[in-house]
């Protein structure tokens, strides 16, 4: 192609943008280029028509939504205004009746609707709202007159009042939301109970029902406690699921699901001062935790045994700084032994060092280390302690262990265990090693019996006779008494809780270590004798023990235990 080809090129008249189908189609090619621009110019007038069209038609929908809601508002206060009507003949003597409760939801109920118009109308302009706030949060103190009244609940509930309120607590005024906790929490309180149950029953299925748990969860989670106001929130929010759970124990799963076994998580490994917060934290993550299997496996599945864990650690080589901080670090341990009743737990126990922590704390002689033994006697316990127990003996334990065995502490400030209650502990980790470790981990265990002159048998039979003499002293009361007519059931659970249930662990052990070594066998028969006991009495405790091994758990690994201690009764 040559320059002058070059020069006389035109490009071919095509649309910028291609057309549709059916406009094209619209497009005659024998059209000049005037009448075919002209038909295009047409073609976007009307689409521009259609756009505007469907733009109006949806906010006509939205206006009338808004009427809707708008009208269903009036409706229930025209409904509160006619109740308010009716009861006009209530007293104005300052006494909350019936009359002045229905005119105080009536004036709440405007205060909130007016509130929410003018946030809508002034949505960049606090000014212009402030006012409608301030009077939204004096109704809600005035409200606080409701709980003196708890008679007045069904009322409060038929009005509709408890959706207005439950609603609040997503106000974008962190201030009305702390109010509306406030007045909850005094509603909520045990003492309405006691005055009223069946209107505080009606509240609290009402509360339930609109999903209180997630909103305050929710409430919980936008809180800024560096704000004095909002940390006193969140506090009267525990509150309130306290309340709650006292008054209906059947909904633990429930608030477990609902969030707030994650956010109490979160909030006692947060990197803050200690403070009443984290103690009421703790304090409620243990309620949750005492008696329900779901919220036990739960706190395992989101890493809660770590959290534990890491918060324990620094009682390792550091007392609790106050009484309350003590009393949080009690909690803790009290949270770890109930997870540690879930099998999967002990394994996450396991794999996280937590053995190696209890051991460490117990070396360190802190005010922890009574927490630390409760703690192993939960994961040593039963058939599924097994590998804790086998890895017990292998991170050197017994060194730990048996020390304490020889010699309970006694001198032990602001001590968290009685004397008898840390040597149970002592003594139900030794029986469980016994029972669960085999093979090397076992020699090792035995071994211990027998070194130093057998002084471990020794404090075996000192032990043996200490709990013997408690057995028989609440034996001799329950004859005094005449008990004999009471539930057996009853009379051997007071009998385990006056020293039965230490006694027959002792014994477990000195069964165990007897059958293991005729030398140890000899040496306790020998001091049974120096102090008028027999070995009749040992086999007695445990035909008695292997009878009650309970119905709970592996019925396999009953049956298979009861087996082991009636043969080696029998070779006693």
């Amino acid at each position: 192609m040559d320059i002058g080809e070059l020069l006389d090129y035109k490009p071919a008249n095509t649309p910028k943008r291609p057309l549709p189908e059916e406009e094209v189609s619209q497009i005659q090619e024998n059209e000049t280029d005037y009448e075919r621009q002209k038909k295009l110019r047409r073609l976007a007038k009307h689409r521009v028509q259609q756009i505007e069209k469907q733009e109006q038609e949806r906010l006509k929908a939205e206006q009338e939504r808004l009427a809707e809601e708008q009208r269903m508002k009036q409706e229930r206060q025209d409904m509160v205004q006619k109740l308010v009507d009716e009861n006009l003949a209530g007293t104005d003597d300052g006494v909350l009746d019936e009359a002045a409760l229905k005119r105080m939801i009536l004036l709440f109920e405007k205060k909130v609707l007016k509130n929410q118009e003018m946030r809508i109308k002034f949505p960049e302009n606090p000014e212009k709202f402030m006012e409608s706030e301030i009077e939204l949060h004096d109704i809600l103190t005035e409200m606080h007159a409701i709980a003196t009244v708890p008679d007045l609940y069904p009322i409060l509930v038929n009005l509709k009042a408890v959706l207005s309120l439950l609603e609040l607590l997503t106000h974008e005024n962190t201030d009305i939301a702390v109010a509306v906790v406030n007045l909850l929490q005094e509603l909520t309180d045990l003492d309405s109970l006691n005055e009223n149950e069946e209107g505080t029953e009606i509240l609290i299925d009402a509360l339930l029902s609109k999903q209180i748990c997630a909103l305050l969860v929710q409430n919980l989670e936008r809180m800024d406690e560096s704000v004095k106001e909002e940390a006193n929130g969140v506090h009267t929010t525990l509150g309130i699921f306290e309340n709650i759970m006292e008054l209906r124990p059947d909904v633990v799963v429930d608030v477990g699901k609902q969030g707030l076994i994650p956010w109490l998580l979160k909030r006692i490994k947060a990197k803050m001062p200690y403070d009443g917060n984290k103690l009421y934290s703790s304090e409620i993550l243990s309620i949750l935790l005492q008696n329900n299997e779901e919220n036990r496996a739960l706190v395992g599945e989101i890493g809660g045994i770590d959290n534990l864990l890491q918060q324990l650690a620094y009682y390792k080589r550091h007392d609790p700084s106050s009484p309350d901080e003590q009393e949080m670090m009690e909690n803790l341990f009290d949270c770890l032994c109930s997870c540690l009743m879930d099998k999967q737990n002990r394994d996450r126990f396991l794999r996280g060092e937590g053995l190696q922590l209890m051991n460490l704390i117990l070396r360190e002689k802190k005010l922890s280390r009574n927490g630390s033994l409760k703690v192993l006697n939960h994961a040593l316990s039963g058939p599924q302690g097994k590998d804790n127990c086998n890895k017990f003996v292998d991170i050197l334990g017994l060194r730990t262990i048996f020390p304490l065995f020889m010699k309970t502490p006694k001198k032990n400030r602001k001590r968290m265990l009685s004397t008898e209650e840390h040597e149970e502990h002592v003594i139900s980790i030794i029986a469980n090693m016994l029972r669960n470790c085999r093979g090397t981990q076992r020699q090792r265990l035995m071994t211990k019996f027998s070194e130093n002159d057998m002084e471990k048998v020794d404090r075996l039979m000192e032990l043996h006779f200490k709990y013997m003499e408690k057995v028989e002293m609440i034996d001799a009361a329950i004859d005094e008494k005449n008990m004999g007519e009471e539930d057996e059931d009853e009379i051997y659970l007071k009998r385990l809780n006056g020293g039965l249930f230490s006694l027959q662990l002792v014994d477990y052990i000195t069964l165990e270590v007897c059958n293991s070594s005729p030398n140890i066998k000899k040496r306790v028969t020998h001091i049974l004798n120096m102090r008028g006991g027999t070995l009749k009495t040992i086999r007695q405790i445990m035909r008695e023990y292997a009878g009650n091994l309970g119905e709970d758990g592996d019925k396999e690994w009953q049956e298979q235990e009861q087996r082991h201690i009636l043969k080696m009764v029998d070779k006693l």
